[in-house]
């Protein structure tokens, strides 16, 4: 399994990733109070997507896909702060969805059919902003984007700064650094779990 996890996080950095790392699923954590912030204040895209609460199993629902899984992939694209501040953000929301899809799949090609992979961000907003709808809600039809869209980390409660911390990567980019707001970096997460 190294050598696949080593050629799974290869392949996250040539797809634009900039940092991947493999780690057990026991350093994942979930925490309630996290996918409440969905509702609480509620998120603008809050039941707008079927891969966004209420229509995900939640933090429940991941503690248990996680004991099935051994091993997990984790990826960080750093952008600039800017791009996540404007209509950017969803170009880079997008890159991130295919991204984890791309290794999601690549990890089945290996033989783990259970590969399970989620990002950030709604991914209504991401791919289907100019629909009404998210037709898997409103017409129980398939997905317009099943090859892209993955659900978020967020309405699974899954603790995104710890995890990126348990990579050993920093959280904060620009502390210390006295940048101007233009100079800035921030970045976005994507997770794919293996089995």
């Amino acid at each position: 399994m190294k050598e696949n996890l080593e050629e799974l996080s290869r392949l996250a950095l040539s797809l634009g990733a900039s940092e991947a790392h493999s780690l057990s699923t026991a350093e994942i954590k979930v925490d309630d109070h996290l996918a409440v912030k969905c509702i609480e204040p509620m998120c603008e895209n809050y039941g707008q997507s079927f891969s966004c609460p209420p229509y995900v199993g939640g933090p429940d629902a991941f503690r248990e896909l996680i004991k099935t899984h051994n091993r997990a992939i984790v990826l960080r694209m750093i952008v600039p702060s800017q791009m996540l501040l404007s209509w950017e953000r969803l170009d880079v929301g997008r890159v991130l969805h295919e991204l984890v899809a791309r290794v999601e799949s690549r990890a089945k090609e290996l033989g783990y059919p259970g590969s399970t992979g989620f990002a950030g961000g709604s991914c209504k907003e991401i791919f289907c902003q100019d629909q009404l709808y998210c037709q898997r809600i409103e017409q129980r039809a398939l997905c317009r984007h099943p090859e892209l869209a993955r659900p978020s980390m967020s309405g699974y409660g899954v603790d995104v700064f710890r995890l990126i911390e348990s990579c050993g990567w920093d959280t904060n980019l620009n502390e210390g650094q006295n940048l101007p707001a233009d100079d800035q970096l921030s970045w976005v997460a994507g997770l794919v779990l293996i089995s």
